[in-house]
């Protein structure tokens, strides 16, 4: 508030442009933790976060479903089906210090339900992609790309 300047004086004067960008950007920062604290990250933040190196993506899909529709760029694979998967992906936590994971499969449900039993396991860096590849918000639909 400027000098003499009563209080619904100030309330009325224009946002500066550095003002208004500090205020989106805390608006975005603090979405981004939402999602983070309760475990799910979209597609696209998901697709984010591996590009800035903060994140480390796992497709759990089987390999017939990796074939149909290649996996999220940047991605491991690791099929949650296959024998060994947990003491597995122990071990890619562990080759990955400080970077958390997402999890991704094809619509959510897997991924949700791996995350919560690893969770009851003490597993604390894990996230799950909103959509999977396939579902809404999914990978695919936002258009994110792919390796074969």
């Amino acid at each position: 508030m400027a000098k003499g300047e009563s209080r619904p004086q100030a309330a009325a004067r224009p946002l500066s442009r550095r003002h208004l960008l500090a205020g989106l950007a805390s608006m975005a920062l603090a979405k981004t933790a939402r999602a983070q604290s309760s475990g799910t990250l979209s597609a696209r933040e998901t697709h984010d976060g591996v590009t800035a190196g903060a994140l480390l993506v796992i497709d759990i899909r089987t390999p017939d479903e990796w074939t149909d529709t290649g996996v999220p760029q940047g991605a491991l694979r690791l099929d949650a089906e296959s024998a060994g998967f947990e003491v597995r992906l122990a071990g890619i936590r562990l080759d990955h210090p400080g970077k958390r994971i997402a999890l991704i499969d094809r619509s959510g449900g897997l991924a949700a339900s791996l995350q919560t039993k690893l969770a009851g396991r003490g597993w604390r860096d894990l996230v799950m992609v909103r959509g999977g590849m396939l579902g809404p918000g999914g990978w695919l639909s936002e258009k994110l790309p792919v390796a074969p």
